[in-house]
């Protein structure tokens, strides 16, 4: 699992870490059952100190996100799933985030707007199996 963290985000690094660790499954970069990078890999990974580290994944037990097995790491627990409901209550802080980001650096919201469109479409193509060319059509 590979988290970044972003330094100009106004949330603090331990929501950031709860945040992306909780995405994970929907993203596919973790499933049920995997382990996470311990507390003290996860601080040297972000270069933080490692009580944020702690933090973020007391936050994910409390939530039962991730459990501990007695003499074991940490597993993501059995029961998380990407969860629709989960990611639809991300959306606005996503946005919000983004339209700050967007005015920052001096573009309008229509023009966020567009290029998200556009980089959407893009990876979609990237995405998509090639077709049969011409050449490749045998006959």
């Amino acid at each position: 699992m590979q988290v970044t963290l972003d330094r100009r985000d106004q949330r603090p690094l331990y929501v950031q870490i709860v945040d992306q660790v909780r995405r994970a499954p929907g993203d596919g970069n973790l499933q049920a059952e995997d382990q996470p990078p311990s507390v003290r890999d996860l601080a040297g990974q972000l270069v933080i100190d490692p009580r944020t580290a702690l933090q973020a994944y007391q936050q994910l037990e409390s939530e039962r996100a991730v459990c501990v097995r007695r003499g074991q790491r940490k597993f993501v627990a059995p029961t998380i799933s990407p969860d629709r409901r989960h990611r639809r209550a991300l959306v606005p802080g996503v946005a919000e985030r983004a339209s700050t980001d967007a005015r920052r650096n001096g573009l309008a919201v229509e023009e966020l707007v567009t290029m998200i469109v556009e980089a959407a479409a893009e990876e979609e193509k990237k995405n998509r199996p090639a077709l049969d060319t011409p050449d490749s059509i045998q006959e």
